[in-house]
């Protein structure tokens, strides 16, 4: 399939470019201050002149209330250290998880997922900060008009293979692809190419008058 059909936005169009970010001196008090401020549940913890070293999440925080007057159990040492943390230093997970500005947006989601974060510092190639890119902003290609991603499968997945026998119609971020297939090897290359497309939601495909699942 045509290489066009591919996602082409990047963590640089959906991030927020001004980001709240600490220093490691912050203490507990002004960190839960600027993520209550600011709305968010995690902070980029700075050194020099930019360069992210942690981040401080709610996570980080909840061990100060969770062990108040209570003695750890086994496996929580770790957790109860910072508990008697007052500083962005001690309180940070370091290394931080990061991604660049550069990276696509399935990549970032990836990286959220498998890492079990909300919100992720966009650093460039010496880990200086950019912005921060969370959760909802990677949602934002969701909000694509239904004619738009239509228009863009019929260009990049159905033109770019010559599948002149095949239409699409996109309702609620769902694509139905219908007509003829010349070869039923294409049907798992087309719906990965279709899936592709931002603001796909589910492919579902009818050849010859029959309804048929997506691989």
């Amino acid at each position: 399939m045509h290489s066009a059909a591919l996602s082409h936005h990047t963590v640089s169009d959906v991030m927020t470019h001004t980001a709240v970010a600490i220093g490691r001196d912050a203490p507990y008090k002004e960190i839960v201050a600027l993520m209550d401020q600011w709305k968010v549940s995690a902070l980029p913890v700075l050194e020099g002149e930019g360069r992210v070293v942690g981040v401080v999440s709610e996570a980080d925080l909840l061990p100060k209330e969770a062990f108040r007057g209570a003695d750890p159990g086994p496996g929580e040492l770790s957790e109860a250290a910072k508990a008697g943390a007052v500083r962005a230093g001690d309180l940070m997970s370091s290394p931080a998880v990061t991604v660049h500005a550069g990276a696509s947006l399935p990549e970032a989601a990836r990286i959220m997922a498998r890492r079990k974060v909300k919100r992720l510092p966009v650093v460039d190639e010496i880990g200086m900060l950019e912005g921060v890119v969370s959760r909802s902003d990677l949602l934002k290609v969701f909000l694509r008009k239904d004619d738009e991603i239509e228009a863009e499968i019929r260009r990049s997945v159905l033109d770019g293979a010559a599948l002149t026998g095949l239409d699409v119609t996109v309702v609620e971020g769902v694509a139905t692809l219908r007509g003829t297939l010349p070869d039923r090897a294409l049907v798992p290359l087309l719906a990965r190419a279709t899936r592709a497309v931002e603001g796909v939601v589910d492919v579902r495909m009818e050849f010859g008058g029959r309804e048929e699942t997506a691989p």
